[in-house]
């Protein structure tokens, strides 16, 4: 038993690139996949990108948060290609490896951008109901919402920029594998494992803050004096319930998972258990992918000018069909009568 966990181990090390290169079926499923979000999501942060930049003349604080989820996305949304390709060519990378590491730290560094981003919402949400947070106005105002952006966007590019530069030390990926399976220095897993506690941390404070706002609102329904300060809580805790499921949704599977995959990259696993691994982690990735083409719903439901834009897009779309209906039915209309007097003369 010993002597073949060592062979094992033996082979797998060496030959961890051919374990995870040889499911063709994952890797068009994946392609696939990545190429409906890229197509979704890119629609649907453009309209969005296009009404927070070019429509609202003045944003609130929740409005500066939805803008940098929109560039969070849209950065996210441009490394899909380059996954997209790399599956389509059966997981064969086509450029350079920095190219490559490059791709891979800034689809993750926007992913967890939105993540934090997300809960500055639920921040935002919180505060704006919680009568002992009202002095808080840095992150009440618009001003200090843009700094805590700043800071979050320095801070994102001074943690990747050494991740990018680091060369690859153990060696174990080769030049034609990007996206693959393996194994991982310390320093790596415990910049993962922050970065997991960091989405818990988030996740458990959108499940507390949900449970105030219930409570808050449960409390200003029974008061019937507020009844309308009790409707404006409710549309709040809508609201909020709709950060908690796109959390729920997309970051969940992918996080709850993380732990046993960052676990497993410090140990040297049997081939069988590597690819096990590295599909189920490539299977929850997907749900937190989907993320992208579920913000662009949450705009719609958080902010006014977005519905509104919306609503005129549609209404000038429907407008301009029912004119090229009426064009075409008036042209068919004149078509028919002509043939009509035609076949009345041929008679006479």
């Amino acid at each position: 038993s010993a002597l073949f966990n060592s062979e094992s181990t033996k082979n797998a090390s060496a030959n961890t690139t051919t374990c995870l290169t040889e499911d063709d079926a994952l890797a068009i499923a994946l392609s696939t996949f990545y190429s409906i979000t890229f197509v979704l999501g890119l629609t649907g942060n453009i309209i969005a990108l296009w009404v927070f930049l070019g429509v609202q003349s003045k944003r609130n604080s929740i409005q500066v948060y939805l803008l940098n989820v929109v560039m969070a996305d849209l950065l996210l949304i441009f490394c899909l290609p380059f996954r997209i390709f790399y599956h389509i060519f059966k997981n064969e990378w086509q450029f350079n490896m920095t190219i490559c590491k490059a791709i891979g730290t800034v689809f993750y560094m926007n992913m967890y951008i939105s993540i934090i981003l997300l809960g500055l919402i639920s921040v935002d949400r919180y505060v704006k109901i919680s009568q002992s947070l009202q002095q808080c106005t840095i992150l009440r105002k618009t001003k200090g919402s843009i700094c805590v952006c700043l800071v979050l966007w320095a801070s994102a590019v001074l943690l990747i920029i050494p991740m990018i530069s680091k060369s690859n030390a153990n060696g174990e990926a080769s030049d034609d594998q990007c996206f693959n399976y393996r194994k991982k220095e310390k320093w790596e897993a415990i910049v993962n494992l922050v970065l997991v506690l960091m989405f818990w941390i988030v996740f458990v404070f959108l499940i507390l803050s949900y449970v105030k706002i219930a409570q808050i609102l449960r409390r200003t329904s029974k008061n019937k004096t507020s009844f309308s300060n009790s409707k404006k809580y409710a549309n709040i805790a809508r609201k909020s319930f709709i950060v908690l499921f796109i959390f729920t949704i997309c970051f969940v599977p992918y996080h709850t998972f993380r732990f046993v995959y960052i676990a497993s990259q410090l140990q040297d696993l049997p081939c069988y258990w590597k690819k096990i691994v590295h599909m189920t982690n490539e299977i929850m990735l997907l749900f937190s992918a989907l993320n992208s083409c579920f913000d662009p719903v949450m705009y719609f439901l958080l902010s006014s000018s977005m519905r509104r834009t919306v609503f005129q897009l549609i209404c000038k779309a429907s407008n301009n069909m029912s004119k090229t209906e009426s064009s075409t039915d008036g042209r068919q209309g004149q078509s028919t009568r002509e043939s009509i007097r035609a076949s009345q003369n041929n008679l006479l």
